[in-house]
Protein backbone atom coordinates (compact mmCIF):
# COMPACT_ATOMS: atom_id res chain seq x y z
CA UNK A 1 0.00 0.00 0.00
CA UNK A 2 1.59 3.43 -0.63
CA UNK A 3 1.89 5.78 2.02
CA UNK A 4 -0.44 8.86 1.86
CA UNK A 5 1.32 12.55 0.71
CA UNK A 6 2.04 14.48 3.80
CA UNK A 7 1.20 12.11 6.20
CA UNK A 8 4.59 10.67 7.34
CA UNK A 9 7.55 13.47 8.53
CA UNK A 10 10.90 13.07 9.98
CA UNK A 11 11.87 13.16 13.75
CA UNK A 12 8.99 12.22 16.45
CA UNK A 13 6.13 13.12 13.59
CA UNK A 14 6.53 9.88 11.85
CA UNK A 15 4.17 7.74 11.80
CA UNK A 16 5.58 5.15 14.32
CA UNK A 17 4.75 7.42 16.89
CA UNK A 18 1.53 8.48 15.94
CA UNK A 19 -0.89 7.21 18.93
CA UNK A 20 -4.97 7.02 18.84
CA UNK A 21 -5.46 8.99 22.07
CA UNK A 22 -4.16 12.73 22.75
CA UNK A 23 -2.01 13.06 25.87
CA UNK A 24 -2.66 16.18 26.71
CA UNK A 25 -6.71 16.38 26.87
CA UNK A 26 -7.39 12.59 25.81
CA UNK A 27 -9.29 13.29 22.85
CA UNK A 28 -9.78 10.50 20.60
CA UNK A 29 -7.50 10.50 17.35
CA UNK A 30 -6.80 8.88 14.23
CA UNK A 31 -3.45 7.72 12.79
CA UNK A 32 -3.23 10.74 10.04
CA UNK A 33 -3.65 13.43 12.86
CA UNK A 34 -0.68 15.11 13.02
CA UNK A 35 -2.20 17.41 15.92
CA UNK A 36 -5.29 17.00 18.35
CA UNK A 37 -8.04 19.03 16.95
CA UNK A 38 -9.33 19.81 20.64
CA UNK A 39 -6.42 21.31 22.05
CA UNK A 40 -3.67 21.41 18.93
CA UNK A 41 -0.62 19.37 20.71
CA UNK A 42 1.46 17.45 18.04
CA UNK A 43 0.67 13.91 17.99
CA UNK A 44 3.49 11.73 19.13
CA UNK A 45 4.65 9.58 21.43
CA UNK A 46 7.93 9.49 21.17
CA UNK A 47 10.00 10.56 24.34
CA UNK A 48 11.26 14.19 23.70
CA UNK A 49 15.04 14.17 23.44
CA UNK A 50 17.61 17.35 23.14
CA UNK A 51 17.54 17.44 19.63
CA UNK A 52 13.71 17.52 19.14
CA UNK A 53 13.22 20.22 21.71
CA UNK A 54 15.48 22.74 19.54
CA UNK A 55 13.85 21.31 16.53
CA UNK A 56 10.05 22.88 18.01
CA UNK A 57 12.02 25.93 19.30
CA UNK A 58 13.73 26.86 16.32
CA UNK A 59 10.32 25.80 14.10
CA UNK A 60 8.06 28.28 16.76
CA UNK A 61 10.77 30.79 16.65
CA UNK A 62 10.95 31.23 12.51
CA UNK A 63 7.12 31.00 12.60
CA UNK A 64 6.26 34.04 15.14
CA UNK A 65 9.58 35.93 12.76
CA UNK A 66 6.91 34.93 9.46
CA UNK A 67 4.24 36.56 11.43
CA UNK A 68 5.88 39.32 12.91
CA UNK A 69 7.54 40.46 9.32
CA UNK A 70 4.21 40.01 7.97
CA UNK A 71 2.74 42.14 10.81
CA UNK A 72 5.06 44.78 10.10
CA UNK A 73 5.19 44.85 6.32
CA UNK A 74 1.30 45.01 6.75
CA UNK A 75 1.39 48.00 9.23
CA UNK A 76 3.78 49.88 7.94
CA UNK A 77 2.92 49.75 4.10
CA UNK A 78 -0.94 49.36 4.27
CA UNK A 79 -2.71 51.82 6.56
CA UNK A 80 -6.30 49.96 8.15
CA UNK A 81 -5.94 47.10 5.64
CA UNK A 82 -4.24 44.83 8.51
CA UNK A 83 -7.28 45.86 10.83
CA UNK A 84 -9.82 44.62 7.94
CA UNK A 85 -7.97 41.22 7.30
CA UNK A 86 -8.29 40.97 10.96
CA UNK A 87 -11.45 41.68 12.03
CA UNK A 88 -12.61 40.02 8.50
CA UNK A 89 -11.01 36.23 10.11
CA UNK A 90 -7.41 36.46 8.33
CA UNK A 91 -5.77 36.29 11.65
CA UNK A 92 -3.45 33.38 11.63
CA UNK A 93 -1.26 35.19 9.11
CA UNK A 94 -0.84 38.10 11.69
CA UNK A 95 0.43 38.54 15.27
CA UNK A 96 -1.87 38.84 18.47
CA UNK A 97 -2.69 42.68 17.98
CA UNK A 98 -3.20 42.73 22.20
CA UNK A 99 0.35 41.22 22.33
CA UNK A 100 1.89 43.33 19.87
CA UNK A 101 1.17 46.42 21.14
CA UNK A 102 2.22 45.00 24.48
CA UNK A 103 6.10 43.98 23.48
CA UNK A 104 6.53 47.36 21.72
CA UNK A 105 5.03 49.47 24.47
CA UNK A 106 7.36 47.42 27.01
CA UNK A 107 10.59 48.14 24.63
CA UNK A 108 9.71 51.56 24.27
CA UNK A 109 9.36 52.48 28.09
CA UNK A 110 12.60 50.15 28.42
CA UNK A 111 14.26 52.14 25.97
CA UNK A 112 13.41 55.05 27.54
CA UNK A 113 13.76 54.16 31.34
CA UNK A 114 17.12 52.55 30.73
CA UNK A 115 18.84 55.79 28.81
CA UNK A 116 18.91 57.41 32.47
CA UNK A 117 18.04 60.87 31.29
CA UNK A 118 16.44 61.50 34.55
CA UNK A 119 19.50 60.55 36.79
CA UNK A 120 20.52 64.21 36.81
CA UNK A 121 17.82 65.00 38.58
CA UNK A 122 18.48 62.34 41.61
CA UNK A 123 22.09 64.12 41.63
CA UNK A 124 20.44 68.06 41.78
CA UNK A 125 17.70 66.74 44.34
CA UNK A 126 21.02 65.49 46.77
CA UNK A 127 22.52 69.07 46.90
CA UNK A 128 19.31 70.81 47.45
CA UNK A 129 18.25 71.79 50.69
CA UNK A 130 14.47 71.89 50.30
CA UNK A 131 14.69 76.13 50.37
CA UNK A 132 13.94 78.08 47.46
CA UNK A 133 15.31 81.36 48.56
CA UNK A 134 14.43 85.13 47.32
CA UNK A 135 15.93 87.78 49.07
CA UNK A 136 14.67 88.12 52.58
CA UNK A 137 11.75 85.58 51.65
CA UNK A 138 11.63 81.37 51.58
CA UNK A 139 10.51 79.27 51.19
CA UNK A 140 10.83 75.45 52.63
CA UNK A 141 9.44 72.74 50.26
CA UNK A 142 10.15 70.14 53.12
CA UNK A 143 7.68 71.70 55.12
CA UNK A 144 5.48 74.20 53.11
CA UNK A 145 6.62 77.39 55.46
CA UNK A 146 7.05 80.73 54.18
CA UNK A 147 9.73 82.82 56.39
CA UNK A 148 10.36 86.00 56.22
CA UNK A 149 14.10 87.41 57.25
CA UNK A 150 13.28 90.83 59.09
CA UNK A 151 17.22 91.55 59.09
CA UNK A 152 17.85 90.97 55.49
CA UNK A 153 14.23 92.95 55.16
CA UNK A 154 15.54 95.44 56.77
CA UNK A 155 18.87 95.99 55.10
CA UNK A 156 16.97 96.10 52.08
CA UNK A 157 14.30 98.61 52.31
CA UNK A 158 17.43 100.66 53.77
CA UNK A 159 19.08 100.10 50.60
CA UNK A 160 15.98 101.06 48.62
CA UNK A 161 15.50 104.66 50.31
CA UNK A 162 19.04 105.03 49.83
CA UNK A 163 18.39 105.09 46.27
CA UNK A 164 15.17 106.24 46.31
CA UNK A 165 16.85 109.40 47.62
CA UNK A 166 19.69 109.93 44.86
CA UNK A 167 16.84 109.51 42.94
CA UNK A 168 15.08 112.79 44.18
CA UNK A 169 18.08 114.31 44.18
CA UNK A 170 18.93 113.91 40.21
CA UNK A 171 15.36 113.83 38.63
CA UNK A 172 12.90 116.53 39.91
CA UNK A 173 10.26 114.29 38.02
CA UNK A 174 10.63 111.57 40.04
CA UNK A 175 9.81 113.55 43.36
CA UNK A 176 6.59 115.33 41.75
CA UNK A 177 5.38 112.30 41.40
CA UNK A 178 6.03 110.71 44.59
CA UNK A 179 4.27 113.93 45.95
CA UNK A 180 1.51 113.21 43.81
CA UNK A 181 1.06 109.40 45.13
CA UNK A 182 1.46 110.63 49.00
CA UNK A 183 -1.46 112.55 48.13
CA UNK A 184 -3.40 109.68 46.81
CA UNK A 185 -2.73 108.20 49.84
CA UNK A 186 -4.11 110.81 52.06
CA UNK A 187 -7.01 111.48 50.14
CA UNK A 188 -8.11 107.64 49.15
CA UNK A 189 -9.14 105.47 52.18
CA UNK A 190 -9.08 102.38 50.21
CA UNK A 191 -5.64 102.92 48.66
CA UNK A 192 -4.37 103.47 52.36
CA UNK A 193 -5.78 100.55 53.63
CA UNK A 194 -4.39 98.68 51.26
CA UNK A 195 -0.74 99.86 52.09
CA UNK A 196 -1.23 99.55 56.04
CA UNK A 197 -2.54 95.87 54.99
CA UNK A 198 0.63 94.83 53.14
CA UNK A 199 2.93 97.08 55.79
CA UNK A 200 0.96 94.13 58.48
CA UNK A 201 1.77 91.42 56.16
CA UNK A 202 5.62 91.05 57.27
CA UNK A 203 4.31 91.37 60.90
CA UNK A 204 1.58 88.28 60.01
CA UNK A 205 4.19 85.86 58.29
CA UNK A 206 6.93 86.07 61.05
CA UNK A 207 3.64 85.50 63.62
CA UNK A 208 3.15 82.55 61.88
CA UNK A 209 6.52 81.39 62.05
CA UNK A 210 6.36 81.97 65.54
CA UNK A 211 3.42 79.91 66.09
CA UNK A 212 5.18 77.09 64.06
CA UNK A 213 8.03 77.20 65.77
CA UNK A 214 6.01 76.57 68.82
CA UNK A 215 4.27 73.58 67.38
CA UNK A 216 7.59 72.52 66.54
CA UNK A 217 9.23 72.44 69.57
CA UNK A 218 6.12 70.95 71.04
CA UNK A 219 6.55 68.11 68.40
CA UNK A 220 10.24 67.51 69.43
CA UNK A 221 9.49 67.81 72.84
CA UNK A 222 6.72 65.55 73.49
CA UNK A 223 6.11 63.33 70.08
CA UNK A 224 3.98 61.26 71.51
CA UNK A 225 1.90 63.29 73.29
CA UNK A 226 1.67 65.64 70.05
CA UNK A 227 0.22 62.59 67.93
CA UNK A 228 -2.36 61.75 70.49
CA UNK A 229 -3.53 65.20 70.39
CA UNK A 230 -3.97 65.28 66.67
CA UNK A 231 -5.88 61.83 67.17
CA UNK A 232 -9.03 63.75 68.47
CA UNK A 233 -8.98 65.34 65.48
CA UNK A 234 -10.78 64.74 62.01
CA UNK A 235 -11.46 65.97 58.48
CA UNK A 236 -8.56 66.71 56.04
CA UNK A 237 -6.78 69.64 58.22
CA UNK A 238 -6.19 66.65 60.64
CA UNK A 239 -4.99 63.87 58.22
CA UNK A 240 -2.86 67.20 56.97
CA UNK A 241 -1.40 67.55 60.13
CA UNK A 242 -0.75 63.41 60.72
CA UNK A 243 1.38 63.26 57.49
CA UNK A 244 3.31 66.51 58.50
CA UNK A 245 4.10 64.55 61.85
CA UNK A 246 4.88 61.20 60.11
CA UNK A 247 7.76 63.56 57.74
CA UNK A 248 8.96 64.62 60.59
CA UNK A 249 9.61 61.37 62.43
CA UNK A 250 10.46 59.91 59.07
CA UNK A 251 13.13 62.72 58.56
CA UNK A 252 14.65 62.45 61.75
CA UNK A 253 14.49 59.29 62.64
CA UNK A 254 14.82 57.70 59.84
CA UNK A 255 11.90 55.19 59.33
CA UNK A 256 10.75 52.69 56.78
CA UNK A 257 7.63 51.65 57.46
CA UNK A 258 4.63 51.84 59.52
CA UNK A 259 5.43 49.20 62.02
CA UNK A 260 8.52 51.24 63.65
CA UNK A 261 6.60 54.41 63.88
CA UNK A 262 4.04 52.45 65.51
CA UNK A 263 6.32 51.14 67.59
CA UNK A 264 8.18 54.25 68.23
CA UNK A 265 5.49 56.52 68.91
CA UNK A 266 2.49 54.13 70.29
CA UNK A 267 0.17 55.03 67.34
CA UNK A 268 -2.72 52.87 66.64
CA UNK A 269 -3.09 51.15 63.63
CA UNK A 270 -6.17 53.13 61.82
CA UNK A 271 -5.93 53.10 57.76
CA UNK A 272 -5.98 56.98 58.39
CA UNK A 273 -2.46 56.87 60.00
CA UNK A 274 -1.11 54.24 57.24
CA UNK A 275 -2.46 56.45 54.26
CA UNK A 276 -1.01 59.44 56.33
CA UNK A 277 2.51 57.57 56.62
CA UNK A 278 2.26 56.30 53.47
CA UNK A 279 1.58 59.87 51.65
CA UNK A 280 4.71 61.50 53.83
CA UNK A 281 7.00 58.94 52.96
CA UNK A 282 5.96 58.61 48.99
CA UNK A 283 6.46 62.54 48.89
CA UNK A 284 10.12 62.73 50.83
CA UNK A 285 11.02 59.91 48.52
CA UNK A 286 10.32 61.44 45.03
CA UNK A 287 11.54 64.62 46.52
CA UNK A 288 15.17 62.85 47.41
CA UNK A 289 14.73 61.09 44.28
CA UNK A 290 12.83 62.59 41.12
CA UNK A 291 14.71 61.00 38.31
CA UNK A 292 13.79 57.50 40.16
CA UNK A 293 10.45 58.41 40.66
CA UNK A 294 10.25 59.37 37.00
CA UNK A 295 11.62 56.24 35.68
CA UNK A 296 9.62 54.20 38.18
CA UNK A 297 6.33 55.75 36.81
CA UNK A 298 7.24 55.77 33.09
CA UNK A 299 8.13 51.28 33.58
CA UNK A 300 4.18 51.65 34.75
CA UNK A 301 2.83 53.58 31.39
CA UNK A 302 2.61 50.02 29.51
CA UNK A 303 -0.26 48.85 31.52
CA UNK A 304 -1.68 52.19 32.11
CA UNK A 305 -2.59 52.41 27.81
CA UNK A 306 -4.33 49.20 27.99
CA UNK A 307 -6.98 50.99 30.45
CA UNK A 308 -6.80 54.27 28.38
CA UNK A 309 -7.81 52.99 24.77
CA UNK A 310 -10.54 51.40 25.98
CA UNK A 311 -11.74 54.19 27.07
CA UNK A 312 -10.87 56.19 24.10
CA UNK A 313 -12.52 53.31 21.59
CA UNK A 314 -15.75 54.31 23.13
CA UNK A 315 -16.00 57.50 21.33
CA UNK A 316 -14.49 56.11 18.27
CA UNK A 317 -17.70 53.60 18.44
CA UNK A 318 -19.78 56.39 19.05
CA UNK A 319 -18.44 58.22 16.15
CA UNK A 320 -18.79 55.26 13.96
CA UNK A 321 -21.92 54.51 15.28
CA UNK A 322 -23.61 53.72 11.61
CA UNK A 323 -21.08 51.61 10.57
CA UNK A 324 -21.38 47.32 11.12
CA UNK A 325 -18.17 47.00 13.34
CA UNK A 326 -18.54 46.00 16.65
CA UNK A 327 -17.18 47.32 19.96
CA UNK A 328 -13.86 45.02 19.50
CA UNK A 329 -13.35 45.92 15.57
CA UNK A 330 -12.43 49.27 16.75
CA UNK A 331 -10.51 48.29 19.69
CA UNK A 332 -8.54 46.32 17.58
CA UNK A 333 -8.01 49.34 15.26
CA UNK A 334 -6.96 51.56 17.91
CA UNK A 335 -4.28 48.53 19.12
CA UNK A 336 -2.84 48.60 15.27
CA UNK A 337 -2.46 52.32 15.43
CA UNK A 338 -1.08 52.43 18.57
CA UNK A 339 1.19 49.90 18.12
CA UNK A 340 2.73 51.64 14.84
CA UNK A 341 3.24 55.09 16.82
CA UNK A 342 5.16 53.03 19.04
CA UNK A 343 7.19 51.49 16.13
CA UNK A 344 7.69 54.99 14.85
CA UNK A 345 8.82 56.07 18.62
CA UNK A 346 11.04 53.60 18.80
CA UNK A 347 12.58 54.55 15.52
CA UNK A 348 13.06 58.03 16.17
CA UNK A 349 14.50 57.52 20.00
CA UNK A 350 16.99 55.09 18.28
CA UNK A 351 17.98 58.14 15.72
CA UNK A 352 18.57 60.33 18.62
CA UNK A 353 20.00 58.74 20.42
CA UNK A 354 22.10 57.64 17.80
CA UNK A 355 23.08 60.86 15.84
CA UNK A 356 22.18 63.34 18.67
CA UNK A 357 19.16 64.81 16.49
CA UNK A 358 15.71 65.37 17.13
CA UNK A 359 13.02 63.51 14.78
CA UNK A 360 10.37 63.53 16.96
CA UNK A 361 8.51 65.92 14.97
CA UNK A 362 8.88 64.18 11.97
CA UNK A 363 7.62 60.71 12.85
CA UNK A 364 4.43 61.93 14.39
CA UNK A 365 3.67 63.90 11.05
CA UNK A 366 4.31 61.12 9.64
CA UNK A 367 1.99 59.26 11.37
CA UNK A 368 -0.80 61.62 11.88
CA UNK A 369 -0.82 61.07 7.71
CA UNK A 370 -0.64 57.58 8.28
CA UNK A 371 -4.10 56.97 11.13
CA UNK A 372 -6.19 59.62 8.23
CA UNK A 373 -5.13 56.97 5.37
CA UNK A 374 -5.88 54.42 8.17
CA UNK A 375 -9.18 55.80 9.33
CA UNK A 376 -10.37 56.34 5.11
CA UNK A 377 -9.24 52.75 4.44
CA UNK A 378 -10.81 50.90 7.23
CA UNK A 379 -13.55 52.48 7.97
CA UNK A 380 -14.80 53.45 3.86
CA UNK A 381 -16.06 57.10 4.20
CA UNK A 382 -15.14 60.12 1.98
CA UNK A 383 -12.56 63.03 2.79
CA UNK A 384 -14.59 65.56 4.22
CA UNK A 385 -16.03 63.10 7.13
CA UNK A 386 -13.02 61.52 7.40
CA UNK A 387 -11.17 64.79 8.29
CA UNK A 388 -13.62 65.98 10.52
CA UNK A 389 -13.67 62.53 12.41
CA UNK A 390 -9.87 62.74 12.40
CA UNK A 391 -9.82 66.30 14.37
CA UNK A 392 -12.65 65.25 17.07
CA UNK A 393 -11.07 61.70 17.63
CA UNK A 394 -7.97 63.17 17.80
CA UNK A 395 -9.25 66.14 20.48
CA UNK A 396 -10.61 63.37 22.30
CA UNK A 397 -7.14 61.35 22.89
CA UNK A 398 -5.41 64.27 23.24
CA UNK A 399 -7.47 65.28 26.31
CA UNK A 400 -7.86 61.75 27.57
CA UNK A 401 -4.32 61.20 27.35
CA UNK A 402 -3.51 64.66 28.97
CA UNK A 403 -6.07 63.64 32.01
CA UNK A 404 -4.33 60.08 32.18
CA UNK A 405 -0.96 61.42 32.34
CA UNK A 406 -1.52 64.24 35.46
CA UNK A 407 -3.60 61.08 37.16
CA UNK A 408 -0.74 58.35 36.50
CA UNK A 409 1.97 60.95 37.67
CA UNK A 410 -0.32 62.23 40.78
CA UNK A 411 -1.17 58.52 41.88
CA UNK A 412 2.65 57.60 41.55
CA UNK A 413 3.33 60.68 44.14
CA UNK A 414 1.06 59.36 46.58
CA UNK A 415 2.06 55.26 46.55
CA UNK A 416 5.60 55.91 45.39
CA UNK A 417 7.67 53.24 48.03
Amino acid sequence: MGKKDGLITKGRYELKFRGVKCLNCGHPLDISDKYCPNCSQANSTKKLTLKDFFDEFFSSLINYDSKLLTTLYALLLRPGRITKDYVNGKRITYTNPFRFLLSLAFLYFLMVTYNNQFANLDEAAKNFDGTIYNGPISFDLGSGDLEVDSVAMKKQSEKAMKNLDSLKKGNPEILAGLQKFDSINTDDPEMSSQLKYLDSLGIFMQGANEKKKQKDSFMNADPVGYFKSLEKESGMGAFSRKAEFFGYAIKRDTLYNFKQAQAKYNIDESTTNKMAFNFSNSILKVMSQPGTWINDTISKLPFIIFFFLPVFTVFISLVYIRNNYTYTDHLIFSFHNQSLLFILLILSFTLDTLFDVNSSGIFLLIFGFYLYKAMRKFYGQGRFKTIVKYIFLNTIFMILAFITIIATFTGSVFTYN
